[in-house]
């Protein structure tokens, strides 16, 4: 069913959860209360379901296997094995790149803006700008963003530190070699930059009433 379900178009977000993850019963503690017909939708997801019964319930076990899976998704991604996962898919830029012309195509991180199901659907987080996208095609744009979580995003930045993009300059989009300390020191410390920003202007000067609040939205940024 995982390979089924990893496969079918607009799925490319998802990673694959280890079927050992799955198993482990302690790392869904509380999914029943979520899914309906719990039971039987993890039976349908590690491809145990009864035949004679998953004819009878297939449309119904499917839509809740769908959202046990993302619910197991999300809480997989912020392991130390889910991280490494979804670091490949950044790296391949699965996610797609910031539509933001300062960012110059700096590759998104999925991100939900709600841990709860069923209310917001998933966005894509830009590390250089720091700002949310919605998924430019419209079957990632109706991916429950809770298979995400709030999370994911900041804790990869955080265990993987030399991926922090820099606020201003030309991104590293090679990730090719590993980087020494003395390297991932500089990359951390680049957060501190500000942000490029585009600055409206007419015959070279800057808007005055613009310039006030760009000031203002850095100093509260800053602060």
């Amino acid at each position: 069913w995982i390979s089924w379900f990893l496969s079918s178009k607009g799925n490319e977000y998802f990673c694959e959860v280890d079927e050992d993850y799955i198993l482990d019963r302690f790392n869904l503690t509380g999914l029943n209360s979520d899914v309906s017909n719990y039971s039987q939708a993890l039976e349908l997801i590690t491809d145990n379901l009864d035949d004679e019964i998953q004819d009878e319930l297939r449309g119904a076990l499917d839509v809740q296997a769908r959202l046990l899976y993302g619910l197991i998704h999300a809480r997989w991604i912020v392991t130390a094995r889910g991280l490494a996962k979804m670091l490949e898919k950044f790296k391949r830029v699965d996610f797609g790149r910031c539509p933001r012309v300062l960012c110059q195509s700096q590759p998104l991180l999925p991100v939900g803006l709600t841990d709860t199901p069923y209310e917001k659907s998933v966005k894509l987080y830009c590390g250089r700008c720091e700002d949310i996208y919605s998924p430019k095609s419209s079957r990632h744009g109706s991916i429950d963003g809770a298979y995400f979580g709030t999370s994911f995003p900041h804790l990869l930045f955080l265990v993987y530190p030399n991926l922090i993009p820099p606020k201003s300059g030309s991104p590293d989009l090679s990730f090719g070699s590993r980087s020494t300390d003395a390297e991932k020191l500089i990359s951390t410390a680049s957060v501190a930059m500000k942000a490029d920003r585009y600055r409206p202007r007419i015959y070279g000067f800057q808007l005055n009433e613009t310039a006030k609040l760009q000031r203002w939205q850095e100093a509260i940024r800053d602060r």
